[in-house]
């Protein structure tokens, strides 16, 4: 009877571990594999108390763990301060912040990557997906209507028969989409509620048209194409809350209008701005941004914007490679915006290259100053061999390189073949040059071909003396081959302001959150 009790009390004292903050359990190294026997279901973020995002995370996920409480889900929220387990972070190949896994039916070897927005909504829909039908049988109009009401987007299919071909399809896209939920239904009553005559799907929204019906080939691929087209608003605001829904889309066009939410004319710019969307559904996606937000000043500085030049209107595309466009009138007006836009979509735009003036001193000093209007006259000079740093101003590891970088232009400060050299790749573009971190270093070697050497070896002074000394060989490969990670961009060794903004947006969402 003592080794019973002496049992039940230390197993009670285990559990007494796993402490909780608003609903989100405490984990580390020491309560984890407990945690997981106790909550089959859990999902954990690993944080860094100093991650910007991570603290803008805070209240929407404290909201989502109180959301799957009121339902009466056993699935659990959790969280891991990696700075602190770094072992256990470790364990879990956590390289950015906030990482976050779903550890289903107490499976500790495979967690499933987070994937969907950082709203509590989308945290609870994206759980319940993965635990639950793909889509929730509605068998009476309460339940269709306490679903559209409790969701920012919803979608029902209606289908008298729930094993036909139809039906079967929109399962499958159900499926397919983490961030929003599916309802299905047979019920007269609930056709006849919301207007619905025959099989179909509609999308309810709280926004725009408040509502979609599809009209289409019955399809998953149609289906998804229809639900990636009518989910979002028509026009979107970037925030840290939307962002994963930007940039994790189907549609990688956008249009931004930076302007200052308190500006007296806001309403008049946005009615403007929404006027030129409609046409543009599911082709281009309609941003804009609140150019006076401190948070929001490097993706101004990315499209070589100021505040005070606000409000101003830029386009992007983000494939592989992201490409710039800056209409020619500044005017924001609904005709101007869809003239752009169609000037866009018909291929007819040219990039938007940032440049700097030319300093009058750029050859003086022993590291040479390029700029987007002298860098191909000096990089492509068939009697030089020129070794580039891109850098930004901001950038910690650039701070960190430029004193051997400045001594590496003293070494060769009086050569006749070899040139030091750097650019501001924040304000200066090139055509044929593509920075995607920083600092990131490129030897253009001599000779007519215009070849590009990425440097890969080891920043000191020796290692890039070996380099040059070497033709570009020793520490070299060709552009475009993989190297070794960037510095700039392992998100575990820098402050995340040490990384490019759009990057590290990009990067997060589609790896990460």
């Amino acid at each position: 009877m003592f080794k019973f009790v002496l049992l039940c009390t230390l197993a009670v004292a285990s559990r007494a571990d796993i402490g909780e903050e608003d609903g989100v359990l405490v984990l580390k190294k020491s309560n984890f594999e407990e945690a997981l026997k106790a909550h089959p279901n859990i999902l954990v973020e690993f944080y860094a108390p100093w991650c910007g995002h991570c603290k803008a995370l805070v209240p929407e996920y404290a909201k989502a763990a109180s959301m799957l409480k009121a339902d009466g889900s056993e699935i659990r929220l959790a969280k891991v301060d990696a700075t602190e387990e770094a072992d256990l972070a470790q364990e879990y190949g956590v390289r950015g912040y906030p990482t976050i896994k779903f550890f289903k039916g107490g499976d500790k070897e495979s967690p499933k990557e987070y994937s969907a927005g950082r709203q509590a909504d989308d945290i609870v829909n994206w759980l319940k997906k993965r635990t639950g039908p793909a889509a929730t049988t509605l068998g009476e109009v309460a339940q269709a209507e306490s679903m559209i009401a409790e969701n920012e987007v919803a979608v029902i299919g209606f289908f008298k028969d729930a094993e036909s071909e139809g039906a079967t399809a929109f399962l499958k896209a159900a499926e397919a989409v983490d961030d929003v939920p599916f309802g299905i239904t047979s019920n007269e009553a609930v056709f006849s509620k919301f207007e619905v005559s025959k099989d179909g799907v509609v999308l309810f929204k709280k926004f725009d048209e408040g509502r979609n019906t599809f009209d289409g080939e019955l399809s998953k691929t149609d289906l998804l194409a229809f639900i990636k087209a009518n989910q979002l608003p028509l026009v979107i605001e970037f925030t840290e809350q939307t962002a994963p829904k930007i940039f994790g889309g189907e549609i990688k066009s956008h249009i931004l209008m930076f302007v200052p939410k308190a500006a007296d004319d806001f309403n008049d710019k946005m009615a403007e701005f929404k006027k030129a969307s409609e046409g543009f559904k599911g082709k281009i996606l309609f941003i804009f941004i609140d150019s006076e937000v401190d948070d929001n000043q490097r993706i101004l500085e990315f499209f070589g914007l100021k505040k005070e030049e606000c409000p101003a209107i830029r386009l992007i595309t983000l494939e592989e490679e992201m490409t710039k466009y800056r209409p020619e009138s500044e005017a924001i007006t609904a005709d101007n915006i869809i003239a752009f836009c169609t000037l866009f979509t018909e291929g007819k735009l040219k990039p938007h290259l940032m440049s700097q003036d030319i300093p009058e001193d750029w050859d003086k000093n022993p590291v040479r100053v390029l700029v987007g209007k002298n860098f191909e006259e000096v990089v492509f000079d068939p009697k030089k061999n020129v070794f580039v740093e891109f850098y930004a101003p901001w950038c910690g590891h650039c701070k960190q390189l430029d004193p051997i970088w400045t001594k590496l232009g003293e070494k060769y400060q009086d050569s006749a073949d070899i040139v030091v050299a750097k650019m501001d790749s924040t304000a200066n573009e090139i055509e044929t040059v593509k920075v995607h971190s920083f600092p990131t270093l490129k030897f253009f070697p001599a000779g007519d071909e215009h070849k590009v050497v990425d440097y890969n070896g080891e920043r000191t002074l020796e290692g890039f003396t070996k380099f040059l000394e070497s033709g570009g060989k020793d520490g070299g490969a060709p552009a475009g081959e993989e190297g070794e990670e960037d510095e700039g961009i392992d998100p575990m060794s820098v402050n995340e302001d040490d990384r490019p903004y759009p990057l590290k947006i990009l990067s997060r969402v589609c790896n990460k959150f």
